[in-house]
Order: structure tokens, then C-alpha cells, then sequence
């Protein structure tokens, strides 16, 4: 591949990596750049495009497993009884089970294996994407708005299995390209009486197997399409993801508990009135 397609990769790697994981929707925003600017599917094909946007994620996984390994390897048992600190700035491994992350992940799970299909082929597009942005950043205005004047749940480690099944359904909204895993997670969560930091914690945590599980499938089924020629874009792209994550997460949780959602909601109603106006 030639250096401007690889620049292509790295700058949806950017996108990804700094929109990943504060709630503007970075599949919506990498929608938009390649739709209306990059134009990735002439060169890869539809399918493969698609499927890029889907597993270039893998590189903001690993900027959470990283900043967030304590965490990890307390869920999975490994740290033999000792407590440690992590990203998080807490204590891990004091209530916040395995189970709770599981039970938060089994509604986006079920329903995204039932309409895979069907996002696949109907939600990638610019339009659908300003109809996830608006329509999310009411979510998170009615959130703030509603929230309890003093969360009931201060740290993830507080967590319940109703809160975790309740942002679990909450998380369905996101299999909409535009809406944005972390819009809805966190939303969810402050409307169930969490403090922004914590639901934002959970959520981090709860995109580890969610997203290698999509970007697994999504592997699995467009394989036919694949050839090596792809490959350096992919990896490119992988690399971009992962630096410019570790520097969005770790702004956006000293950051979250801050401005709260209303500032991200407005953001994403100025950039969606901003493409509406250009794209059409």
C-alpha cells in the first residue's frame, strides 16, 4: 500500500483511539471521516472496511488491559489474594466481581448476535450515525438532569447485579453506530444512582470482551474478503488506535467527574447539525 492509504489507517486510528471511550461514538465518528473524506470501502471493498472499523478497536483493548491490568487480574483470580491499585485510582478486587461484568455483558451480547446481519448492512452510514448522535446526546442530557444529587454508588466495587444487568440493557442502544458505548453505559448508570466515575470504570472494563467478541465475529464472517495486501492497514491502523487511546483514557477519567455528560451532548448535536449542513 502506498503512504497516503497508510496515513488513511492511521488517522481512523486517531479517530477510534480518542473517541473510543468518551461518549461521542467513535464508530459514529469513524463513520463520518471515511464516509465523507477517506472513503475506505473504494479500496477495501465494503465488507472489509466495515469489519476495519469493527477491529481496529483491538488497539483501544489493549490501552485498557494495560491501564486497567490490576483490575484484570484480580477479576480473573490471578493476584493470589493481594490488593493493588489501578487505573481507576482504587483499591481493586474489594466487591466488583467477574459475574458482575458478565451479567452486564449478556443483553448487548444476545441482541448483537440476533441483528449482527442487520447492522452490518443498514446502520453504517453517515445518515444513521446523526440519528445515533442526537438521539444519544438526549440520553445523556436526561441523565445528568435526572441524577440523584448524591450517588448511591461512589466506586465501581459497589456495584450490584441489578445496576449491571441495568447497563447491560442500556448498552444495547450502542450496537447503533452513533450512539456511543460509553454514552449509553454511563447514562444508564447515572440514571441507576452511580457517580459518573464509577459507571464510566464499569463501562471501560465491560469493553474489553465485548469489543474482542465483535471484532472476533466480524473477523470470522468477512474472511473470504481479506487479503494480505490489507494487512499493513490493518496493522496501522491497530497501532494509531492504541497510542492516541491511552491518552484519551487517561484525560477522560480525571476529566468525566468534572464536566459531567451535558458538555459531550452538546458536542455531539453541534457536529451532527455541522455534517447535516455539509453532507446534504
Amino acid at each position: 500500500m502506498d503512504f497516503l492509504t497508510m496515513l488513511k489507517a492511521i488517522i481512523l486510528g486517531l479517530v477510534e483511539g480518542l473517541t473510543e471511550f468518551a461518549p461521542v461514538s467513535s464508530t459514529g465518528h469513524m463513520v463520518i471521516v471515511d464516509g465523507m473524506w477517506l472513503k475506505s470501502e473504494q479500496f477495501l471493498g465494503k465488507y472489509v472496511a466495515n469489519t476495519f472499523k469493527i477491529v481496529i478497536q483491538l488497539g483501544s483493548i489493549l490501552a485498557v488491559i494495560i491501564l486497567f491490568r490490576n483490575r484484570f487480574i484480580e477479576l480473573l483470580g490471578l493476584n493470589f489474594g493481594r490488593k493493588t491499585a489501578d487505573a481507576a485510582g482504587a483499591t481493586s478486587g474489594k466487591k466488583l466481581k467477574l459475574t458482575h461484568v458478565l451479567v452486564g455483558l449478556l443483553p448487548a451480547g444476545v441482541f448483537g448476535l440476533l441483528f449482527e446481519d442487520f447492522i452490518d448492512e443498514h446502520l453504517f452510514s453517515v445518515q444513521t450515525v446523526l440519528i445515533g448522535l442526537v438521539i444519544g446526546a438526549v440520553l445523556m442530557i436526561v441523565a445528568d438532569r435526572l441524577r440523584p444529587a448524591k450517588p448511591k454508588t461512589e466506586s465501581v466495587d459497589q456495584i450490584t447485579y441489578k445496576q449491571a444487568l441495568s447497563i447491560g440493557l442500556f448498552q444495547c442502544l450502542s450496537l447503533w453506530p452513533g450512539f456511543s458505548r460509553s454514552g449509553s453505559t454511563i447514562s444508564g448508570g447515572v440514571l441507576l444512582g452511580m457517580s459518573h466515575r464509577a459507571a464510566a470504570d464499569f463501562t471501560f472494563i465491560m469493553a474489553v470482551p465485548i469489543m474482542a467478541g465483535a471484532s472476533t465475529l466480524s473477523l470470522l464472517k468477512n474472511w473470504e474478503y481479506f487479503t494480505l495486501e490489507d494487512l499493513p492497514f490493518f496493522i496501522a491502523g491497530f497501532v494509531s488506535a492504541f497510542v492516541f487511546a491511552i491518552i484519551s483514557i487517561r484525560f477522560f477519567l480525571k476529566l468525566i467527574n468534572k464536566i459531567k455528560l451535558v458538555p459531550f451532548a452538546i458536542y455531539r448535536i453541534v457536529l451532527a447539525a455541522i455534517i447535516y449542513i455539509v453532507y446534504f
